[in-house]
């Protein structure tokens, strides 16, 4: 590798401006680049899509799939190290990557979370020293599998093992018929069947570490899903009981070193009704939950991502009062009546403590994550009321603690 850590920002490498690069230009890379440019690096990124949100704002734009050979070996004469953007970028394309510059987060790392059997197993490792485990579970790659499912999964939720987000991908399945009849449907491919728990919350703690083994945290956050997609986040002191917030954060910092995690990190948790912790899944990424960071930390989760790329001190994310982030999804942009429309952006703006943040997508869908909204202020009861009004104005359905 010829670039040498720390790469450090507004310095010029063999006459060229130090630059990041990231693989993948949706909204999470727009926000990377975003983060990366106001330090002082410019930036590259490679994405198939030519109106990418991150491509569209970056310095350089490579129009490539994530397996072009062509594409990386430009995309690594670019940068001066890379990461990305989405866990389903081919971990090979990272491999290859890796020979030629500094890459954050690691292939290995990325093949893990790609795949929901070795996630488990990586989980089950790191228990006996954090003390937080998966959900029971199976893995079902074989019709065999089936008849060897024990009877305490049932009910369950089939998942299958790879590209599952935002809800898809699954399905609850309550006798040995329906796991079968499910199985088919999702294609007989690798999936995990996991109990179903009764859960009291979700949450999700963001780690960034870096080479030297430093990390730090976000505050735990606590989060509400709706139809598998992430609706809103709450954090402030006392969002989760004490004693779980602090597991969840130490769980996740023995996650990321048992993997040598390099890059920001982001593990999902139920906690269930009883009081105990259940590790999820992880994403090696920033991730949607931690978007808060932005306008509410010191340090957000995509500086972090920056630091940690580039070899620089990671500085902690303190949390300078509660935030609440709403999460705006494409249907906002539809009437009840099927036509289009814009949100009230002035109404919500005027609301004490909002922050807009529209991600540059050029197509609202259904269910497609347009953006999000961050209410911020010194108490938690203050900062929900400003969010219910704007839920109201958006027509979201309320949300209770």
């Amino acid at each position: 590798m010829s670039t040498h850590l720390p790469l450090l920002p507004g310095t010029l490498i063999d006459g060229r401006p130090a630059t990041l690069g990231v693989l993948g230009g949706g909204q999470l890379g727009r926000m990377f680049v975003h983060a990366a440019q106001a330090m002082g690096y410019e930036t590259v990124v490679l994405d198939p899509d030519p109106a990418s949100p991150a491509g569209r704002v970056s310095h350089h734009f490579i129009q490539a799939d994530y397996r072009d050979a062509s594409g990386l070996a430009e995309l690594a004469l670019r940068a001066h190290a890379v990461t990305t953007e989405f866990e389903n970028v081919p971990a090979e394309s990272l491999a290859q990557l890796a020979a030629k510059l500094p890459v954050a987060p690691m292939a290995e790392a990325v093949a893990i979370a790609q795949d929901r059997i070795r996630e488990k197993a990586h989980f089950a490792r790191c228990a006996a020293a954090s003390g937080v485990a998966p959900a029971a579970h199976a893995a079902i790659e074989r019709p065999a599998d089936l008849a060897a499912v024990p009877e305490m999964l049932l009910p369950g939720i089939l998942k299958t093992a790879r590209l599952g987000y935002d809800g898809k991908g699954q399905a609850h399945v309550a006798t040995r018929a329906e796991l079968a009849a499910a199985w088919e449907r999702l294609g007989q491919v690798p999936c995990v069947l996991e109990q179903l728990l009764p859960l009291a919350a979700e949450c999700s703690v963001i780690v960034a570490r870096g080479r030297d083994g430093q990390a730090v945290s976000l505050p735990p956050q606590r989060n509400l899903h709706r139809d598998g997609i992430l609706a809103l986040t709450d954090v402030h002191d006392g969002n989760l009981p004490a004693a779980q917030a602090r597991q969840a954060e130490l769980a996740t910092q023995r996650i990321a070193a048992e993997l040598d995690y390099v890059g920001v990190l982001c593990v999902e948790y139920f906690l269930l009704r009883d009081g105990r912790l259940v590790v999820n899944e992880m994403a090696p990424r920033p991730h949607n939950s931690g978007h808060y960071s932005i306008d509410a930390c010191e340090v957000s989760q995509f500086e972090l991502q920056v630091r940690t790329l580039a070899g620089l001190p990671l500085a902690e994310p303190r949390l300078r009062g509660a935030a609440l982030m709403l999460n705006l999804l494409g249907d906002l942009w539809w009437g009840a009546d099927g036509l289009p429309r814009t949100p009230p952006w002035a109404e919500l703006l005027a609301l004490p403590g909002a922050h807009l943040h529209l991600y540059g997508k050029r197509e609202a869908r259904r269910g497609r994550k347009m953006g999000h909204l961050t209410f911020t202020g010194p108490d938690a009861a203050g900062v929900r009321e400003q969010a219910q009004r704007a839920a109201t104005l958006l027509g979201l359905e309320a949300f209770r603690r």
